[in-house]
């Protein structure tokens, strides 16, 4: 693998804002020759797949600016710095649905776009949840969406869920839930 490794000459930033910085690297490549690479440099966020008492998900319904509508997702959100992944989650669990968990489990970290984007997503398997408090972040309006996993997984067949993270942890739920993985 080290065959394939670019080494990086020089970094500049090229955007620094709220949440996203653009970076404009050179490189080595393998062969000596040298390249640009831009990405985005993103804090990383954990994803929560949250089941209720009753083995129903735990979803939220949201609206997202970019593609101007609403997504049904999983609760997540970026890591604030020096926040660990599971510190994370467990806010964003309580900011974004009010509720808590007692059980937690890491389950997987995946990197949702290696081709322009160093951002990871850290999920975790809340169980036992307990209502708290709701405590959205300023500006944020998230409903609440209570489903069995077989039905958010149809929704996905029928392009109701796109969102990648989302469908991502359903079918690590479904997954888990069939005794395929642990």
């Amino acid at each position: 693998m080290s065959g394939l490794s670019e080494e990086r000459l020089e970094s500049s930033l090229v955007y620094d804002g709220t949440l996203l910085k653009v970076r404009r690297d050179e490189v080595r490549l393998p062969d000596g020759k040298h390249a640009i690479r831009e990405y985005i440099h993103h804090p990383g966020a954990s994803v929560v797949i949250a089941f209720l008492d009753n083995g129903y998900l735990l979803l939220e319904r949201q609206f997202r600016y970019p593609l101007n509508r609403v997504f049904i997702e999983m609760p997540a959100g970026k890591m604030d710095p020096g926040e660990t992944p599971l510190q994370c989650a467990r806010r964003e669990l309580l900011e974004e649905t009010g509720y808590v968990a007692e059980h937690w489990r890491e389950i997987a970290t995946l990197h949702p776009c290696i081709g322009y984007s160093d951002e990871r997503l850290v999920y975790f398997l809340a169980r036992n949840l307990s209502f708290s408090r709701k405590n959205t972040d300023e500006g944020e309006h998230i409903e609440h969406v209570e489903l069995p996993l077989r039905d958010a997984l149809e929704m996905v067949g029928k392009g109701e869920i796109t969102d990648i993270k989302t469908i991502t942890g359903l079918f690590w739920a479904e997954k888990m839930q069939g005794g395929f993985w642990k």
